[in-house]
């Protein structure tokens, strides 16, 4: 039997890892990241994006696939959100969660009445069978896609997984609602065992997954500083220093220890999400954190001879004008090595996107026309935030960064689509009330 597993776009780890374990269990397997697929063939979809729901390409191939007597299903971090997964998708069923165990079972004998951690539609109504429980963190090899060498996933090739769970509480985030707050973490034989397969296969940079790489073997919440430098020290010895990044820490999840490791055994850069200056909307977003944390983490890393790039997050409902103005301060006094900034996406079955669902669209700087210093442009409120942070940014990076006539006009088109794109997925929301 063949079985196709497809992840648009680009490699993710969760496809690769399907893809193996059917691959070990004696199956013909192909990885795409592309939309094809043998008729009357069985289809394993791995949907990263809410977006994925609502685009044309993705939704006429799964209905074809299903007229062409094949079967689809649909798994990945949209399974949190099933109802809306069949609603939009004509897909055979969605596989609940961590999907592994549940491939398998589909993978050998289909739907039946002994098959868990799935939902699909039976006649006319969604059922949904109980979920299975968290799949063991060990597992085989991945599949590993031979032109993998000319992914770039933020600078590495893939991300590989050394743990999952996230101990934080973020309210736009989905990975601790997919993988629980308890940290499940792999040993780091079977992780170099796969890292050097990722490297025979032409992978060019490697990034540790997780929300907070430095994470790796946590108890108790406290940072197991052993075992996170071993893992980075174990990681540079197969790919070398400059072919290792664990970009993603928290800032309240950082030591000397563990920032000296990144320096020795990395590319030297860490990655904070920031999200916002303001501590009133840190507090909504259920962080954890202060900005004086903030303040300090960045220090620390600086301290240490390293590159600290943040993310922030404009357009959340509660955002209010002066809570905006001490993000941008704050980019101008920490004059950040990089910056990436984003509009807030209500990610269904996250406890912002219950925040949206209550916050009348009019008040929502989402939807709220932008009435400033960049209203020619035809911005909403989010957009214009975002648009000026951007700008912001690039103003106090190290070095010269000149906005040209084109990269202004780039960044608005980016900025127009990123806000088309929340408004869509907020769509989404109203109309299926954010079911489970």
């Amino acid at each position: 039997m063949h079985f196709t597993v497809i992840s648009p776009g680009m490699y993710t780890y969760g496809a690769m890892l399907i893809a193996g374990i059917l691959r070990d269990a004696g199956y013909k397997v192909t990885l795409h990241k592309d939309l094809r697929a043998v008729p009357n063939s069985t289809v394993f979809l791995s949907l990263y994006s809410t977006l994925h729901l609502l685009n044309p390409d993705i939704r006429s191939f799964v209905s074809n696939h299903i007229k062409n007597r094949g079967a689809c299903y649909v798994g990945g971090p949209v399974s949190a959100y099933p109802e809306i997964v069949l609603g939009e998708l004509d897909c055979t069923a969605v596989v609940l969660g961590e999907g592994e165990d549940t491939v398998l079972s589909l993978a050998h004998e289909g739907i039946t009445d002994r098959t868990t951690g799935i939902a699909f539609r039976e006649r006319g109504t969604i059922t949904k069978r109980t979920a299975t429980p968290p799949a063991s963190i060990e597992h085989p090899l991945p599949f590993i896609p031979p032109d993998i060498s000319s992914q770039s996933i933020r600078g590495a090739s893939a991300y590989i997984e050394t743990h999952r769970g996230c101990s934080g509480a973020c309210t736009f985030c989905q990975v601790p609602r997919f993988f629980g707050h308890s940290i499940r973490s792999r040993e780091i034989p079977a992780i170099i065992e796969e890292v050097k397969a990722f490297k025979k296969a032409g992978a060019q940079r490697l990034s540790v997954s997780g929300g907070t790489g430095s994470l790796y073997k946590t108890r108790s919440g406290e940072v197991n500083t052993t075992a996170f430098v071993e893992l980075l020290e174990a990681l540079a010895g197969v790919m070398g220093r400059q072919n290792v990044s664990s970009p993603d820490i928290r800032v309240d999840c950082i030591n000397d220890e563990v920032l000296d490791a990144i320096r020795k055994f990395t590319i030297g850069w860490v990655f904070f999400g920031i999200e916002s200056a303001s501590d009133a909307v840190l507090h909504q977003m259920g962080k954890g954190v202060t900005v004086r944390q903030m303040e300090s983490a960045i220090e620390q890393c600086r301290q240490h001879g390293l590159h600290v790039a943040g993310s922030f997050i404009v357009g959340y409902p509660t955002e209010t004008h002066d809570d905006y103005e001490q993000s941008k301060n704050f980019i101008a006094e920490k004059a950040l090595d990089d910056v990436f900034i984003s509009i807030a996406e209500p990610i269904p079955s996250t406890p912002l996107a219950t925040l949206v669902l209550r916050t009348p669209k009019d008040a929502n700087p989402v939807f709220t026309p932008h009435e400033g210093e960049y209203r020619t442009l035809g911005f909403t409120e989010a957009e214009a935030r975002c648009f000026d942070l951007t700008l912001q940014a690039d103003m106090y990076k190290p070095g010269l960064h000149v906005t040209t006539d084109q990269v202004f006009d780039a960044y608005v088109k980016a900025v127009k689509q990123q806000g088309a794109e929340i408004r869509q997925v907020t769509g989404l929301l109203f109309r299926y009330q954010n079911p489970g």
